[in-house]
């Protein structure tokens, strides 16, 4: 059937209602030699989960292209793009948008752009039957490959992303607090609060800006904390673009309900018991996971040990990764996490709590002779860490639910023991124990030492 484009307010590839783009770099119009066939080509796809479906649309060459996207996934929001000008609007659960792609004499591809969905598989196949070798454009009569990335993206061994770590901070930075505070409820509390998912731009070194995916706008989440046997009901209320989960890997729940994709607006509520002690991470587990975590949305539930003596100081840290978009750096320029990169393991920085290098700038702090407790979470995504203390020996060491050192003697009775370093892989954690004696800038860092260079790396400042 014929269209009149303009009259139905549709999304052209050349932004009028003519027979052919008037764009020429319109992505399917090819060089030219096959002329316009006058007739439209009108197709339904439907968006659900991370595909589209059908994924291949086959076109007879001259044809314009006309689709109907409608987004039959619960879960997510979901766009369509064939170039970096020509796509829809993101479209709700249940919505609906309509776009013309053009007179199609090429093949090619499209895709949603939604941060990790295309990496998940989400693309549409456009075949061109009888057409011109894919990329072929009247400007060079040559490929230049139609199917190339999402504009804006990197390759899977990541770019330079322009990251300055190490720079001086600002007057007014603020590092994030890493203090925990003593625990004061009884045990069987039941713990009763509001995650709240919104993006945000933050800091991920001091002066380097990125958009984050968060619970309660911060980085590192809230740290949630309590004693075997309290009760956590947690409401999940999102606020974000796309669809977001939360998985406790403190409570011992099916995943089908609890941690089921919340679409932009909705909310659950995830109530669980915490039966075992540890530091237990809690994430996003919408895919691709690993951009989901990296972009921000990860937090530590402590569950104290029966019998943990109090010590003077108590601090923890998330040790993560952070994945930037080439150009990353002032805060008007903030662009969201590169899945691409996230999905080979190619981060720009380590940090603890977020932030590149932010506790060399503003130190923790204790005392001389002062018991200090650190607890350590490998966040990830990708990652694990290899907590040490430069200058200083743990003489307790508790990881992964039990004490591997404590007060200086093993699980064997042995006693004088000490430690260097608590080695976690991802997800792991566990906490170490120290006292240092001499005043002085004692360096903390993953013993990792490509990750300490790219920022997983602090200062405990002893006075």
């Amino acid at each position: 059937m014929a269209v009149d484009p303009s009259a139905a307010g549709l999304v052209t590839a050349g932004g009028t209602g003519t027979s052919a783009p008037a764009d020429p770099k319109a992505p399917f119009a090819g060089s030219g030699a096959i002329a316009p066939t006058g007739a439209t080509t009108t197709v339904r796809v439907e968006a659900r989960d991370m595909s589209f479906s059908p994924s291949t649309v086959s076109v007879p060459a001259g044809n314009r292209l006309v689709i109907e996207l409608v987004n039959v996934d619960t879960k997510s929001p979901h766009d369509l793009a064939f170039s970096g000008a020509l796509k829809t609007q993101r479209i709700m659960p249940g919505k609906s948008a309509t776009i013309d792609v053009g007179v199609v004499t090429t093949s090619g591809e499209g895709w949603c752009t939604i941060v990790g969905h295309r990496q998940m598989g989400m693309v549409l196949e456009i075949v061109a039957e009888g057409g011109e070798a894919p990329g072929t454009t009247a400007a060079s009569g040559t490929n230049t490959g139609t199917s190339a990335k999402t504009p804006g993206t990197t390759g899977a061994t990541g770019n330079d992303a322009g990251m300055r770590l190490g720079q001086k901070a600002s007057a007014d930075f603020r590092a994030v607090d890493a203090t925990l505070p003593p625990l004061t409820t009884p045990a069987g509390t039941v713990h009763t609060l509001t995650l709240t998912v919104e993006e945000v731009v933050l800091e991920v070194s001091p002066g380097v800006w990125q958009k984050r995916w968060t619970y309660n706008g911060q980085v590192p989440a809230p740290t949630l904390h309590g004693r075997v046997g309290d009760t956590f009901e947690v409401t999940l209320v999102n606020h974000g673009s796309m669809g977001h989960s939360i998985d406790f890997h403190a409570g011992e729940r099916a995943p089908d309900e609890v941690m089921r994709t919340v679409p932009p607006g909705g909310t659950l509520t995830y109530r669980f018991t915490a039966s075992r002690a540890g530091i237990w991470m809690y994430h996003c587990s919408t895919m691709p996971m690993s951009a989901h975590i990296a972009a921000g949305m990860h937090g530590a539930v402590v569950i104290e040990p029966d019998g943990l003596a109090p010590v003077a100081r108590s601090y923890v840290l998330e040790q993560s990764e952070v994945y930037a978009a080439p150009g990353a750096g002032a805060r008007a320029e903030a662009s969201d996490v590169d899945a691409d990169k996230a999905a080979a393991n190619t981060p720009d920085a380590v940090t603890f709590n977020g932030i590149a290098n932010q506790y060399d700038a503003r130190p923790l702090t204790a005392r001389v002779g002062e018991r200090v407790r650190i607890w350590v979470l490998a966040a990830g995504p990708n990652r694990g860490s290899d907590f040490h203390v430069v200058g200083g020996q743990f003489d307790t060491v508790w990881s992964e639910g039990g004490y591997l050192l404590r007060a200086g003697t093993d699980a064997f009775g042995s006693t004088g023991g000490g430690a260097q370093v608590l080695s976690l892989g991802a997800a792991q954690g566990g906490f170490i124990e120290l006292t240092l004696t001499e005043p002085g800038n004692y360096p903390f860092v993953t013993h990792a030492m490509a990750d300490a260079e790219k920022g997983a790396h602090g200062i405990l400042e002893v006075r």
